[in-house]
């Protein structure tokens, strides 16, 4: 079996055997605590740039199939596992995962030992890396040092078009809904679609002149991968719809509103990603478990007046949602429509229906 090699940036050289595409790919190095879902995980833009290990040690073993993709294509770039499975035994499976990662150019190792490599990401933080199936040479080491992730990385996991979609139900008078796009989820519009929303998906590039000009309800605003603070463009565009329209946020739509709203967001060290991340609401005290991707967190303090916290993480105290009633905003950090995950936060998209419909009456009664 082929060779691969994990390369971190702190000199660190990690080998194993080539379970992907001959290739070589600087990433971020990143663990997912997930026990099941490789398939999602993998094809979620909110990995763009970045190499994933994979904390549960047996990897493969359902392989891949045609219903569990979160985009068209894997984002991430890598894929870092313990033990690989080669005879893949799911009834849905129509490829191995080897086959796939080999499809999409992406590099996978196996036989590395993920629970040391882990343990290292925990205590030095996220770092930059390189995966290759070829030698280790000083050019390489030179261009490792020298990667940065890209500032435009929203731009490259956005759709490039408008896309319509219907609801999945009759609704007599659907909500209108504008989604924009940063990196977003297919099962987030499954979700959507399924309530009985009517959605226009819009590149992360639109403008908010299109939106205000389209009769939309509300605005949603989508997972994606990178730093908030570098969507200088995305967040003029919110700016502009706030207090115009009711807008919902996920992930780094959550973020993003709340730089506009006022507060600050940092990189955390290693960041949450995985299914069992707990989460209590603050209103009631319920706690669930999410699922969760994303390195950056809101500065809790740096939340004005206006900002009432509604979650938040159980691991570390972060702030893992909010709302500003006065703007109409609803934001949460994890992913409601889980996929990999579980359904436990399936309710905030059924409440958040609830005020899309709200909130439609009331302005169709001001026309009137």
């Amino acid at each position: 079996m082929k060779k691969a090699r994990l390369i971190l940036d702190n000199g660190m050289v990690f080998e194993g055997t080539s379970i992907g595409a001959d290739n070589t790919l600087f990433c971020e190095l990143v663990f997912n605590t997930s026990m099941t879902g490789y398939q999602e995980i993998l094809t979620d833009p909110s990995y763009a740039s970045q190499a994933i290990v994979m904390t549960y040690p047996e990897i493969g073993n359902t392989g891949i199939n045609t219903f569990d993709f979160e985009s068209q294509k894997i984002y991430a770039r890598g894929l870092i596992v313990k033990n690989y499975c080669y005879n893949e035994s799911h009834y849905l499976s129509n490829m191995t995962l080897r086959d796939f990662l080999i499809q999409n150019d992406v590099v996978g190792i196996s036989g590395i030992d993920t629970r040391a490599l882990t343990r290292i990401l925990r205590s030095s933080g996220t770092v930059n890396c390189v995966v290759t199936t070829e030698q280790v040479t000083d050019k390489l080491l030179e261009e490792l040092e020298r990667y940065k992730l890209s500032k435009d990385i929203v731009l490259m996991t956005t759709r490039k078009h408008v896309e319509h979609i219907e609801p999945s139900r009759f609704v007599c008078h659907p909500v209108k809904l504008a989604v924009i796009d940063y990196g977003i989820k297919s099962n987030i519009l499954r979700e959507l679609a399924r309530l009985g929303c009517d959605l226009t998906v819009f590149p992360a590039d639109v403008t908010a002149e299109e939106i205000l000009n389209g009769d939309f309800d509300s605005v949603f605003l989508s997972n994606g991968p990178g730093d908030p603070a570098n969507c200088s463009y995305q967040i003029e565009v919110i700016k502009k719809l706030v207090d115009k329209l009711p807008i919902f946020g996920i992930c780094l739509g959550y973020q993003l509103l709340s730089i506009v709203l006022g507060a600050k967001t940092y990189k955390l060290k290693y960041g949450h990603r995985g299914g069992n991340h707990p989460v209590i609401d603050l209103r009631n005290g319920k706690v669930m478990l999410t699922s969760q991707n994303h390195g950056y967190a809101v500065d809790t303090e740096s939340l004005n007046e206006n900002i009432t916290p509604t979650y938040k993480n159980l691991n570390d105290n972060t702030l893992e949602g909010f709302c500003c009633e006065k703007s109409r905003i609803y934001a949460v950090q994890f992913h409601p429509e889980a996929a990999p995950g579980p359904v436990d936060a399936n309710i905030i998209f059924d409440a958040w229906y609830k005020k899309m419909i709200s909130f439609k009456k009331s302005t169709n009664t001001k026309k009137e």
